[in-house]
């Protein structure tokens, strides 16, 4: 498996050699003489290994293990100590390094620690793309409708293009919009959502453009970073943005073709490089003809259109739904229901499901909490639902 690893020394003869010899064997080496140097790396690129030196000129190597904590993507620790450093070893197994070193350091002991700090990472690799299959499973479906929209997400996620997602309330489009940042070449940074409607358009600009200290009143005395800033290199997903005020609208509209903004209350300009997914509920182009939402801004976000059918209209899916969310609620409640009967499953499909796929998982929810048998019947189903099959 390639792994990028990252070699952190002040010393540059030791660093030098490390790199060297690591090249040789096919890894991808970073090098970097301090902590600065060290973050801007783990910053810019993907690293999965890092071996730090804890002795360097501007602090302690063991405070970059606390500082990656919060990123996507946390790199496997090698650490290295001066011999007697005991102290230094300790704290850092504590904070998560995955082993550690003394100097003077053997080359081949190095190449062993790394060798198994790979294997770790091949299996993370492999537990997180199955993670990503089963998150693609609450929306996924056979049905053509589905499969239209699945084979476009594929697509629209080998790019960096802004997206947007459509459908009714319940549907899965963050779900989605998570399944494009999984697969996608922004993996290993940031997913930022935020909820337009859930703020006042002040506080909306706040979130996420930020603000500097005592910008308006309520603001506060430090200077808050914006959800924009937080997504750089990553990806801001943008949920009912139908609800987004038309003023919010020409900045973010700007924020986006300019790729840099201000903070509230800043003048100095932020550059970032964030890709936009956006989601509404709403018919956007009605909107649009009422004057409620900007027709550029529209055109902006909907590079690639993605509009997720109601589960009404892909009735065939929901026995594989539903096999779906038993097998999460066992595993996540300790259960053991195992199917459900063909006139409870005859029930569900029948059913036309107005909150879709958030709905029927809480249906199944309350039906497995009901249920002291191994399937689900018709007795365990509210009776809005059950009442549409004959005994």
């Amino acid at each position: 498996m390639s792994a990028t690893i990252l070699v952190v020394d002040d010393v540059d003869t030791a660093r030098e050699a490390i790199a060297k010899s690591l090249r040789k064997d096919n890894y991808k080496v970073l090098e970097a003489a301090t902590l600065q140097e060290a973050r801007t790396c783990l910053n810019e690129d993907r690293v999965d290994i890092c071996v730090l030196d804890v002795n360097l000129p501007d602090g302690s190597g063991l405070s970059l293990l606390d500082e990656v904590a919060n990123m996507p993507w946390q790199p496997k620790f090698i650490v290295i100590t001066a011999f007697g450093q005991i102290d230094a070893a300790v704290d850092a197994m504590k904070k998560g390094a995955m082993d550690f070193l003394t100097k003077p350091l053997k080359m081949q002991t190095l190449k062993q620690a790394i060798t198994r700090a790979v294997e770790q990472v091949a299996l993370r690799r492999e537990l997180n793309q199955t993670r990503s299959d089963q998150t693609l499973s609450f929306v996924v479906g056979n049905t053509p409708l589905m499969q239209a929209v699945m084979n476009l997400a594929r697509r629209a996620a080998e790019t960096s293009v802004s997206i947007l997602i459509t459908g009714e309330s319940g549907t899965g489009k963050e779900v989605l919009a998570n399944y494009i940042h999984q697969t996608g070449p922004r993996q290993q940074k940031r997913f930022v959502p935020i909820n337009c409607a859930a703020f006042s358009s002040t506080m909306l600009e706040s979130e996420l453009f930020g603000h500097e200290a005592n910008a308006f009143t309520g603001a506060g005395n430090k200077r808050k970073n914006g959800h924009l800033e937080e997504a750089d290199t990553g990806i801001l997903f943008l949920d009912e943005i139908s609800t987004m005020p038309m003023e919010m609208q020409a900045k973010l509209l700007r924020a986006i073709q300019e790729r840099a903004f201000y903070r509230v209350g800043g003048t100095t300009l932020i550059r970032v490089d964030v890709q936009i997914i956006a989601a509404s509920n709403r018919n956007l182009k009605e909107m649009i003809k009422k004057g409620e939402f900007r027709e550029d801004l529209y055109y902006r976000l909907k590079v690639v259109d993605l509009d997720i059918p109601p589960l009404r209209k892909r009735r065939e899916d929901i026995p594989e739904l539903v096999g779906y969310l038993l097998r999460e609620n066992n595993m996540e409640m300790g259960t053991n229901v195992q199917e459900v009967t063909s006139r409870a499953m005859e029930a569900l499909t029948a059913y036309d499901w107005p909150g879709n796929i958030r709905e029927l998982k809480h249906v199944l929810d309350r039906a497995i909490i009901l249920c002291d048998d191994p399937a689900i019947d018709l007795v365990h189903l509210p009776p809005e639902i059950s009442q549409g099959v004959a005994d």
